[in-house]
Parts: structure tokens; sequence; C-alpha cells
């Protein structure tokens, strides 16, 4: 009997340990963002920077996180709504604070991003994320725009990989 208790405890021990899982971690659990990049309007193959850019989201009516404000860049990560079928961003050029009123000066685009939404399940640690389907941007026109087209790379939105909105200006 003193050599079997020995024996059935570590047994015991083994099957236990042997039967816990891994502490799940996620990883790849990010819903993404929309991928825009700028392009020259004569040169449609040119990547081209939006000088000094600021994107506020309108309702919320503040400036995007993803990016550093007021800076040039030829291609940004925008986070779109989760919660809404479109989600409206002004896309301000040559943005500056004016010295007497402190209101925004600039170029402003006003954008409608519309989509559908997708619950995509990633794993257990990291749930669910939201993906976008029938992605379409409008843009309303007016002869002052700094952004003269638009042209949708990919409709679907599962990754932040790759450019999904190409604006030309």
């Amino acid at each position: 009997m003193k050599k079997i208790l020995p024996i059935l405890l570590i047994t015991f021990l083994f099957f236990y340990t042997a039967s816990c899982e891994k502490d799940d971690i996620c990883v790849d659990g990010d819903t993404p963002l929309i991928v825009i990049g700028f392009f020259d309007a004569t040169d449609t193959t040119l990547a081209k920077d939006a000088p000094t850019l600021r994107i506020k989201e309108l309702i919320l009516d503040s400036t995007i996180n993803t990016i550093t404000d007021r800076t040039s860049l030829d291609s940004i990560g925008v986070p779109l709504r989760i919660d809404a079928a479109s989600t409206q961003f002004a896309f301000i050029t040559n943005s500056a604070d004016d010295d007497t009123t402190g209101e925004e000066t600039g170029n402003i685009d006003t954008l409608t991003i519309s989509y559908t939404t997708r619950d995509a399940f990633i794993s257990r640690a990291c749930g669910f994320v939201a993906n976008y389907d029938d992605v379409n941007v409008t843009l309303p026109d007016n002869a002052e725009n700094w952004i003269q087209d638009i042209t949708i790379v990919q409709q679907t939105i599962e990754n932040s990989n790759n450019i999904h909105v190409k604006i030309f200006h």
C-alpha cells in the first residue's frame, strides 16, 4: 500500500497537469484599419504626401490617433466605427490654427466612408473582430476640393496590410 500511494499520486499529478491548457494570448485580434494611400493626380502611379494632414472624425469631433497630427504622409490607417454603417471624416491639408480665432485653417474635404460590418471569430483569446464589406467612399462636389479623385482598391477590409482606397490630389 505504501508503494501504490506514491504511484497513484504521481499518476494523478501527471494527468492533471497534462490536461491543463496553455494560456491563451491574443496576437492577431485587432479590427483592421482602412488604409488610404495618397497619389499624384497627374501621374497616378506616383505616391504623393498630403501636406500637413489632419483628420477629424466628425461625429466624435476629434482627431484620429492612428497618425501623428498635422504631418505629411503618403498613406495612413484610419479606424472605422463598428457601431454604424458609415463614418465621416474631415481631411484637412495645410492644417493650422488661426492665430487670432484659434479656428482650423486649411483646405477641408469631408469624406463619407460607408460599409457593412461583419464579425469574424479570431480565437478564444481574441474573440471577435469587425471586418468591413462593400466599402464605398463619397466626396461632395466642390470647386475647392483638394481631393480630385478617389478609387476603391479593395471593397473588403480584413487586414491593414494593403491600401484599400487611393486618393488623388
